[in-house]
């Protein structure tokens, strides 16, 4: 049962923050392959939600807790740009790094990328990203929380 819970734990630090699913799996001794797929799971599920009620839960959001909202702010700027110069495939690349599954989805669906470009595009992020992040934390054979924080935090 504790096995699982684990499992979910990592799976919803993935879907919040990519990074946090990789180091989350090698905290709790997860192997690579565990990680991996754990990680992607967590991302892609995100991806779907987003994907396809993204707009309306940022409606919804908006309407509810930002009452003013620039619309030309520095992060939106920097987003538009990267956008035109990347597109769906820039923003896909820096999603697991850069940004949360989130806000990467979000993204791409605010500038009207296609569904299924979304999927693809993030899959493939989701794999490499897990793939490298994966390797570099259980290489680290890391047991607990506190060994994290004290290599991190010295």
């Amino acid at each position: 049962m504790q096995r699982f819970i684990d499992y979910l734990v990592v799976f919803a630090m993935s879907m919040f923050k990519f990074i946090f699913g990789c180091v989350g799996g090698a905290v709790r001794g997860f192997s690579y392959l565990e990680t991996v797929l754990i990680t992607v799971l967590g991302m892609m599920t995100s991806v779907v939600i987003f994907t396809f009620f993204g707009i309306a839960i940022r409606k919804w959001f908006y309407s509810n807790f930002r009452k003013k909202r620039k619309i030309f702010s520095k992060n939106s700027r920097r987003i538009v740009k990267i956008w035109r110069k990347y597109g769906i495939i820039g923003v896909a690349f820096l999603t697991p790094i850069l940004f949360s599954p989130i806000a990467g989805t979000l993204i791409a669906v605010s500038f009207g990328e296609d569904k299924k470009r979304i999927f693809f595009h993030m899959f493939w992020s989701a794999i490499l990203w897990a793939a490298i992040l994966s390797y570099i934390t259980t290489q680290f054979d890391i047991d607990s929380a506190r060994e994290l924080k004290n290599y991190f935090f010295k």
